[in-house]
Parts: structure tokens; sequence; C-alpha cells
């Protein structure tokens, strides 16, 4: 049993704690949000009443945070896991931040003679829940090594990528993709309509073609056809299109820092940086609301149930 701080008990964080106390790990978790540390501790996170609470004396400190800034606070800022943390202590860091903080980080918990890997994942709420995300992650051969107890447990594929920040940078890849993918369907189910094709049979169509991919399923904009889908409530996020914003911007930050011009990605972006800004929080499927006309699909306000 190895003891895990975590900080971070939001969508992601919270089955992914969840699952650790689960597998048998003591867990101190924290959290700024007083109802995510409730809820924590009805799962039998022990909750902690600071984020220096949560690192001392752990084993393992895990983060699944918004930003950058906020990873580089809970970590060097006053009152800091690194500051807490015994000698030793691996850290894990699951969010989606830049590549630029990710290695700060990583050299920052060197000079404390600590191990650090930048793994954030792919997979939602539904993936974190069942333990079944992909983690991609950067840092050294050993690190990883010493995780695997606790990332096997969380995840069913890990992927090593290399070494420090290249996990983010594989994570953008992926974002842009995914991003660029939920938008195309939006346009083709838009286009469908238009041309009277029934969205159920073109996703049947879909499905079995080479159209086929992961945002089809799990980000279909089309109310009515994917059962569960945000379509269907509303469009409430089950991975809000603010998050996917911030993911794009990170990707554009690292293409610029790599000298690399990336035309699709930027167009992309604009659509998601305007659904950003919508009246109300959205799920990434929203994105058909930037198609002309098909805006009437997401309503800018719903009643709660």
């Amino acid at each position: 049993m190895l003891t895990i701080g975590f900080v971070g008990l939001g969508n992601m964080g919270a089955p992914m704690s969840a699952n650790l106390v689960k597998a048998g790990h003591r867990v101190r978790g924290f959290d700024l949000a007083d109802p995510l540390l409730r809820a924590a501790a009805e799962r039998g996170v022990e909750t902690a009443g600071s984020v220096a609470a949560a690192a001392d004396g752990a084993d393992v400190f895990m983060t699944m945070l918004p930003n950058g800034a906020i990873v580089r606070d809970v970590l060097t800022g006053p009152g800091g896991a690194l500051e807490r943390l015994p000698a030793g202590a691996l850290v894990i860091d699951s969010s989606s931040i830049d590549v630029a903080t990710t290695r700060d980080m990583h050299a920052a918990a060197a000079a404390k003679g600590m191990q650090y890997l930048d793994a954030p994942v792919s997979g939602g709420v539904s993936g974190a829940t069942a333990g079944t995300l992909t983690f991609m992650i950067g840092g050294s051969e050993a690190a990883l090594e010493r995780a695997r107890p606790v990332l096997e447990v969380l995840g069913s594929k890990l992927v090593h990528l290399g070494g420090p920040g290249n996990g983010q940078a594989a994570k953008v890849c992926n974002q842009l993709v995914v991003a660029a993918s939920t938008a195309a369907l939006a346009e083709a189910f838009v286009l469908a309509d238009r041309m009277g094709v029934q969205a159920a049979a073109l996703y049947e169509v879909m499905s079995g073609a080479s159209a086929n991919c992961w945002a089809l399923h799990n980000f279909n904009p089309w109310p009515g056809v994917v059962d569960g889908s945000a379509a269907d409530n509303g469009y409430r996020p089950r991975f809000a299109a603010r998050l996917m914003n911030k993911d794009l911007h990170l990707a554009l930050d690292a293409a610029h820092g790599a000298g690399q011009e990336l035309a699709l990605t930027e167009l992309v972006a604009s659509l998601f940086a305007r659904l950003a800004e919508a009246p109300r929080d959205l799920d990434t499927s929203a994105v058909i609301r930037e198609v002309p006309g098909y805006a009437y699909l997401v309503p800018d306000s719903v009643t709660e149930a």
C-alpha cells in the first residue's frame, strides 16, 4: 500500500482518486472546493486541509489541475508540495498543461531529489471511472517503472514518449485531432440534414466506413444519435468546450515554440474560442452551434432536471 497525495478532485480527479482507494492505497486528497472534498470523503479518500497536508509524507503525489499556473503554484508556491514531500518521492502530473511549465517542474522536482512524470490522459470521465485511461508519459524509465503500480490502476494503456514534457507534447497533438474531428462531424451532420439524410442513418454508415472515429461515438454533435450523449442532455459538458479551447491554445503555443504553422488548428481553435464564450458551459460537441443555421440546436439556457 502506498500513501498517495492527490490534488484536484474534480471531474477527472474524483474517479481517479476513488480507484486508487479501491486498489488498497491510502489517498489523501485536497481541493479548494469543499463539495468536492466531501464527495471524495464518501469514496474513502482522506481529506486534507491544504496542499502541504496532502503532500506530507506521501510516497507519490498526483495532480489533476486546470492549467500550468495552478500546477506551478501547487508544487512550488508558498506551502507547495515540493517543500513537504520527502526526498525520493514521485510526483505525477496528469493535468493538461504547457510544455514549458512541465519542464520547469521536472527540474524543480529533480533539484529536491524527487522523480517526476508528466502523464496527461485521454479517455475522459468515463475512462477515469472505468480505470481505462491512456497515459501519455514524459520522464525517465526509472520513474515510469516506479509509477506503474499507480498508473496501471487508473489506465489500460501507458505510453512512454521520452523525456520531460513529451507527454504533454503528445497530448496537444491528440487534442488537435479530436477537436478537428468533432468540428468536421458537426459540418457533416449539418450537410446531411440539409440534403435529407437522417442523422441515425449517417451515423450507421460512418460507424462502418472510413469516417469512423472516436469523436463520432463520444462527441457526436447531433441529438438522438448516440445514447447518453451530451447532445441528448442539452449539451451539458462531459468534456467542456472551454477545456478544449484551452487545449487548442496549448497546441498553438507549442507549435509557435517549435516554429511550425498549423493552419487547420488555427481555424478550429477560432470555433472553440467562440464556443467557450457562450452564455453557459457547453460540451465540446456543441461546436455544431458554430455551423451557420444550426445554433438553434444549442440553447443558451436549459431547464435543470
